[in-house]
């Protein structure tokens, strides 16, 4: 029997108890990666459906909408999905093109850059969101996030009207995401070693009124109106201390709601390191945050180290993933990421070289 103090539940749509042994380190890949791209939209009427979607109406109500969650199974893991869409392309980038350090950017006007704030979508027919952060890129148009705020692997499907909307507030601007960037492990079978996601995104826009209807009002360039948070690839857990960051809204396992989405929450004083091992979500190499009383809403949030917060900037480590009861009481008091290395720096990579329209509306 195993002692109930290896006992831990994992937040999915419902909790789990799982056993974590201890990781000792990192295992190479053995083979080539390879990016799993999804285009989104792609066009003018596009953008423009995903905008009509998301007019000032429907965004007020927004924060009423349920945050995404991973699920309560992985998918299966002894054959990859076969997409439903054949448009999704596979694109293999050799690590020698792998970034490796990104260095934050400012925004172009401003004295602090405010790139945390949270993603809407749909899944079918049912609204859902997520937080998110930008990060800096050499097409100023990247947002970071947990793969499964952007694609389900169970159904191979991905979100629809997906759009990023800086600190939640559409005031600042809305932008519609081009294109999913994420690891084929996820797309194929959901392994939660790869819940990350780059995404690519149109310039943004505001909703302004003209003769008594809205009308879309090109403002530009996510990092040059937001910044772009950096990016550190290869770091062993040991040797930082990260803030993380999200909007937690979710229930506690003692089904109290502390958090009500709407506030940007850290974690501060925290501890990494290696994850344990989850079989029913293939998470073989995360790194685990403690303590941490994040729900669902969180995921996605960014993991920051070198945080300034007079400028808004850090370094981007990992992104929240999983929350963990460790400890089987009444409140989450743990976080994980996936373990951000040379391969997440292929799948950012491919992001920023994604290219978007012009101008819109």
């Amino acid at each position: 029997m195993i002692p109930r103090a290896r006992h831990v539940a994992l937040a999915a749509l419902s909790s789990a108890l799982l056993v974590l042994p201890a990781l000792t380190g990192i295992a190479d890949a053995a083979r080539d990666s390879k990016v799993y791209a999804v285009p989104l939209a792609t066009t003018q009427a596009d953008v423009k459906r995903v905008a009509e979607h998301w007019k000032p109406d429907r965004l007020k109500v927004a924060d009423n909408y349920s945050p995404a969650t991973p699920e309560t199974k992985a998918a299966p893991t002894s054959q990859p999905v076969t997409p439903t869409d054949q448009r999704n392309p596979v694109a293999a980038i050799r690590r020698s093109l792998a970034a490796q350090n990104v260095a934050a950017v400012m925004p172009r006007k401003g004295k602090s850059a405010t790139t945390m704030g949270k993603v809407y979508f749909r899944f079918g027919d049912k609204e859902y969101w997520c937080s998110a952060s930008a990060v800096a890129a050499k097409n100023r148009s990247v947002v970071a996030t947990a793969a499964h705020c952007a694609y389900d692997s169970r159904q191979a499907r991905a979100a629809d009207s997906w759009i990023f909307v800086p600190s939640g507030e559409a005031s600042g601007g809305i932008y519609v995401g081009a294109a999913i960037s994420m690891h084929e492990d996820w797309s194929g079978k959901g392994d939660y070693d790869y819940d990350y996601a780059f995404v690519t995104v149109h310039r943004g826009f505001t909703w302004t009124k003209k003769n008594g209807t809205y009308v879309m009002k090109d403002i530009g360039r996510l990092q040059d109106n937001v910044g772009g948070q950096g990016l550190s690839l290869n770091k062993k857990p040991s040797a930082y201390s990260p803030i993380s960051f999200g909007y937690p809204a979710g229930m506690q396992p003692d089904r109290s709601h502390p958090f009500n989405g709407k506030s940007l929450r850290s974690c501060e004083r925290t501890v990494t390191q290696w994850a344990a091992v989850a079989p029913a979500f293939d998470l073989q190499k995360g790194v685990q945050l403690q303590p941490c009383d994040f729900s669902h809403g969180a995921s996605g949030g960014p993991w920051l180290i070198g945080w300034n917060e007079n400028r808004g900037l850090g370094t981007l480590v990992g992104v929240n993933s999983l929350t963990w009861n460790r400890d089987a009481q009444g409140w989450y008091d743990a976080v994980s990421s996936p373990y951000f290395d040379t391969t997440t720096g292929e799948v950012y990579r491919h992001a920023s070289s994604v290219r978007t329209i012009s101008r819109i509306g």
